[in-house]
């Protein structure tokens, strides 16, 4: 019996369709996608070594070798994880590299173990991944748009959260885009961010959508680049500069990298390790800019920063960070993004607070 194949990318991709990726581990972190679980054929251990065997004596020598690591047991444990995963996900679809042996035998074993037929993706994740880059040149093309900046602790995350057409970036490169940005858990892999970054355009491109407003961005968040294609368009579109007082703008700073990132911390880590894991990214943030600082303003912020934590461990009373916040804003971030302003003054279309540039946007470019 012939297994059916699937190769519609553009639905699979835009509805979100459960995926079971049966490559090995080490593919799967190398780069998947957002609505994909790994339940490997093949351990990293077994991949590697029948990969070494085709090499040296051929295909069918290296497809008794995977028949022989993968059986009874082993065999039965791998069709039991994928007959959970159909049980939750009914309506998926399994993939693996190119569509090929890994993905038809696997089609195949839970046919036979199961009687559930369910699909494979022709050309598997290769084929998904083409489709997506060549749909993040598409969308970098026909999506205008419109960058909003401002200085650091303005709100940029918040406004956008009231708009329909919008990509948060920060939120899928998991970062929040400054040297205090780092998450409690690492960045996803490069591929990982480009293929969800491409679906999410995709999903605006499908509402049809022609404008789409971005935050204004340099070349990399944290340490993973935002793609050529899609960073040419938005250094040449307009900007709006949103504004608000330095009083807001530390109350701003103070949730994202006092509160919200305590509590990431403490969830992750537990309440003490994880206040003990924050104070230290702390710690490494203001050490990490300390050439821009200069040795004086350095000692300064640190010896307040200092402070403010040990207050904080003996009073629960986080509010002494506000002083140490407000000097990194005013001496440290302020001056760099006059500088990198200054570049883009001839860009600039609208300045103004999150309601004024909301009405802006509505108005201007019918923006919801």
């Amino acid at each position: 019996m012939e297994l059916p194949q699937v190769n519609d990318y553009h639905s699979i991709l835009l509805n979100d369709i459960p995926l079971l990726d049966v490559r090995a581990p080490v593919e799967f972190d190398q780069g998947s996608f957002p609505s994909a679980e790994n339940f490997p054929l093949l351990n990293n251990e077994e991949r590697e070594a029948i990969g070494i065997r085709y090499k040296n004596l051929g295909q069918d020598e290296a497809i008794k070798l995977g028949h022989e690591l993968v059986r009874d047991e082993v065999k039965s444990q791998r069709v039991q994880h994928w007959q959970q995963f159909l049980d939750e996900n009914p309506h998926g679809v399994l993939y693996c590299f190119r569509g090929g042996m890994r993905s038809k035998i696997s089609q195949q074993w839970i046919y036979e173990q199961t009687g559930t037929i369910y699909p494979r993706v022709k050309g598997g994740y290769k084929a998904m991944r083409r489709f997506l880059i060549d749909e993040l040149e598409k969308s970098a093309q026909q999506l205008q748009p419109i960058m909003l900046g401002g200085r650091t602790g303005i709100g940029k995350t918040v406004l956008l959260r009231r708009l329909n057409q919008q990509v948060d970036l920060e939120g899928i490169y998991h970062h929040r885009g400054s040297v205090f940005g780092k998450h409690v858990t690492p960045q996803p892999s490069q591929i990982d961010i480009e293929n969800r970054l491409s679906i999410e355009l995709l999903k605006i491109r499908n509402k049809q959508y022609s404008r789409i407003v971005l935050e204004d961005e340099g070349t990399n968040i944290g340490s993973r680049a935002i793609p050529d294609v899609l960073f040419a368009s938005m250094k040449q579109s307009p900007l709006i500069l949103l504004q608000a007082s330095i009083d807001e703008r530390i109350d701003i700073t103070f949730q994202e990298y006092i509160i919200e990132s305590l509590a990431e911390h403490q969830q992750h880590n537990g309440e003490e390790a994880g206040f003990e894991s924050w104070a230290e990214q702390l710690h490494t943030s203001i050490d990490k800019i300390q050439r821009r600082l200069g040795g004086a303003r350095h000692k300064e912020l640190k010896a307040l920063l200092t402070d403010a934590i040990k207050r904080q461990k003996s009073s629960d009373n986080a509010e002494a960070h506000k002083d140490w916040i407000k000097v990194l804003l005013v001496d440290y971030y302020d001056p760099m993004y006059d500088f990198q302003t200054e570049k883009k003054l001839d860009r600039v279309v609208f300045k103004g607070s999150q309601e004024e540039v909301l009405a802006y946007l509505k108005e201007q470019h019918n923006i919801s």
